[in-house]
């Protein structure tokens, strides 16, 4: 599940890369990095894959997330998977078993698991080269490839693709060291839409008789 929101913080917000070398990637990618940095929330409902073909593997899931800042809330109702951030502190509620886990959230972690770290992914790591102009359902896309300098960050490729006209990723692809494949699709996206504070805080009114592991 880490993966899981790794990838949808790179389908959603790319930024300027320290470590790139190529320099159209970089423009583009500049682009994208201003466009994202201007709004003040972002919502999408996103469709994700995982797929590993030696252990026959195909799943398909779709949810929803919220971004204000580094505040997060990520919806998987497939799987009854709900996530809550609000900067300081995560909640990962899970439905099966009304479970949910209270953790603080490390600020000095090297880690791009939470979806407002992508913000400063360029001081994590990553090269970036552009591959090419394409046409995905219809839309014009740059497809750009980034490659991590760090091992920890357990994967080899990400492919992302940049809607030409809006400069906002719609996909990305991620090759996993696990030997997974992860995809996910934006499938729709609204900016600054109002998103009050408390919608990134878990409420435990709202889940009664949930059980509380609290790691902090």
């Amino acid at each position: 599940m880490k993966k899981l929101l790794f990838i949808i913080a790179v389908v959603l917000i790319a930024n300027v890369l320290n470590a790139q070398t190529d320099a159209k990637a970089k423009q583009i990618l500049d682009q994208t990095s201003q466009k994202t940095r201007s709004l003040k929330t972002i919502s999408a409902d996103f469709t994700f894959s995982m797929q590993n073909t030696q252990m026959k593997i195909n799943e398909t899931n779709n949810g929803t997330i919220k971004l204000k800042g580094n505040k997060y809330v990520v919806e998987i109702p497939g799987v009854g998977l709900k996530v809550f951030a609000d900067g300081k502190t995560s909640w990962n509620y899970m439905k099966p078993g009304n479970q949910v886990t209270i953790a603080p959230i490390d600020e000095n972690s090297s880690e791009l698991m939470d979806p407002s770290s992508v913000f400063t992914i360029y001081e994590k790591g990553f090269k970036s080269k552009f591959i090419a102009e394409k046409t995905v359902d219809g839309k014009p896309v740059y497809q750009i490839e980034l490659y991590p300098d760090k091992t920890e960050f357990e994967v080899s490729k990400i492919t992302i693709e940049i809607n030409k006209s809006t400069s906002m990723i719609q996909s990305a692809l991620l090759n996993g060291t696990d030997g997974n494949t992860y995809t996910i699709k934006v499938n729709k996206f609204e900016p600054n839409r109002e998103i009050p504070d408390a919608e990134f805080i878990f409420d435990a009114k709202k889940y009664p008789g949930v059980e509380v592991i609290d790691l902090r």
